[in-house]
């Protein structure tokens, strides 16, 4: 049984311990204990019933792209010609196959989805839309932003203060 966000418990303790899980969760269960004032048994205690609940959903490492040959990030809206939820679901599952795509929404009104890519240059880019855009018969629209500077990624939630 899920409970969802609104039903969800959560103390200061809790959200303390996301806040500095989101800073770093590579930190050690004594280390994140001793930040957030609590005892090593609560600490591990706390994170694991996090986890359970799906509060937590997964612990990752960002990686520099830039530093690691995929320094080209696009966002590119997708339309589809068919809407159905058999056409939806069939792209969707193709796009978020693709380990260039970093995020894949669903999105409405407008395009049918919004991704977010992650390649190493131009031509990379281009087989990617060859393989995934060009070749679906069902994709009607392709429109893609380039960026040319990131001032900001932090997928930090921002948590209530308590």
């Amino acid at each position: 049984m899920t409970e969802s966000a609104t039903a969800l418990e959560l103390d200061s303790t809790d959200y303390r311990l996301l806040d500095l899980l989101q800073q770093d969760a590579a930190v050690s269960n004594q280390e994140l204990a001793q930040r957030a004032h609590v005892s090593p048994a609560t600490c591990l205690r706390r994170v694991k019933r996090l986890v359970e609940l799906g509060v937590i959903e997964k612990r990752v490492a960002l990686l520099s792209p830039e530093k690691l040959g995929a320094g080209l990030s696009a966002i590119v809206e997708i339309t589809l010609d068919r809407q159905g939820a058999e056409h939806l679901a069939a792209f969707e599952q193709r796009a978020v196959a693709a380990p260039e795509v970093q995020q894949c929404w669903r999105v409405s009104p407008g395009p049918d989805f919004v991704l977010v890519l992650q390649v190493a240059d131009m031509a990379a880019y281009h087989a990617l839309v060859q393989r995934l855009f060009t070749q679906d018969a069902n994709v009607r629209n392709v429109k893609s932003f380039f960026s040319v500077h990131r001032a900001k990624f932090a997928p930090q939630l921002a948590l209530p203060r308590g």
